[in-house]
């Protein structure tokens, strides 16, 4: 099976060296990790260019956010099952996308997503964060919830049924997109109670308080766009209730395939 793993990338120099190694470091064969710059001029793509033989392609051009980005990965992707790893995120271990294989070879499955960790900018073995995610039910969405995207795999089938990211929605299309996926078209997706990846604090939509503000409201309009019954107050409260748990569990047991087996407070 192929896997098709899309990092959009601008002014990264940073970070995306360890990306680029943590996608390279996979134990899974079979591997299209397509690269879609925004024209850098840091140094990226003097990085990139070192990994170049180990990349299915590179793409540096402007382009109108990152969402407009991951589009042009996805419609160049040719994987049956299509990911993506932001330029300050590396996958939690080298065993990740061998995962996603082997719950992918369930022909009737259309997506997974598992758990994912937020670490400092400047050490990913510090935990700042623990995302943990839960299995899908309907009303979810409209308390604010949303699978990590980062470790959210889709069957290109369905990005070719129901579209890509909506760009009108600068800080949370993923949220309308996981939304108009599960909720709306309900394509079969499982929750994998394992920790995919490593995601860096300070990303676009939790750089500042404004992005924050900003990106609940996109989640709001998302929500009247797709006709979910979401009275705002509520809704804002919800969804920041519910992350406030993040900052203080822990993976009390971490094992080389990402399993965790309780929580520690």
């Amino acid at each position: 099976m192929k896997i098709s793993v899309i990092t959009v990338v601008r002014n990264a120099a940073h970070t995306i060296e360890d990306t680029l190694r943590s996608v390279a470091a996979q134990t899974h064969a079979d591997v299209e990790h397509i690269v879609i710059d925004g024209g850098s001029s840091d140094g990226t793509l003097d990085i990139i260019e070192r990994y170049r033989d180990g990349l299915a392609m590179v793409v540096s051009e402007p382009d109108d956010g990152i969402y407009d980005a991951m589009n042009k990965g996805i419609a160049r992707a040719t994987g049956e099952v299509i990911g993506t790893l932001n330029a300050d995120d590396v996958y939690a271990h080298d065993g990740v996308l061998a995962r996603v294989a082997e719950v992918f070879a369930d022909a009737a499955l259309d997506a997974c997503y598992a758990d994912l960790l937020y670490v400092a900018a400047d050490n990913l073995d510090r935990i700042v964060r623990y995302w943990t995610s839960q299995a899908y039910r309907p009303g979810l969405f409209e308390r604010g919830w949303i699978p990590a995207h980062p470790t959210f795999f889709v069957r290109k089938r369905v990005y070719d049924r129901y579209g890509a990211f909506d760009t009108q929605y600068k800080i949370q299309s993923d949220f309308e997109l996981t939304m108009r996926f599960l909720r709306v078209h309900q394509i079969r997706s499982i929750y994998l109670p394992e920790i995919f990846v490593r995601m860096r604090m300070g990303g676009r939509t939790n750089r500042r308080v404004s992005d924050v503000i900003k990106g609940n409201l996109e989640s709001y309009r998302a929500c009247r766009k797709h006709k979910l019954g979401v009275n705002p107050v509520t809704f804002f409260v919800a969804k920041i209730a519910s992350r406030i748990p993040q900052f203080f569990q822990r993976p009390a047991a971490l094992d080389v395939s990402g399993s965790t087996q309780s929580l520690k407070r």
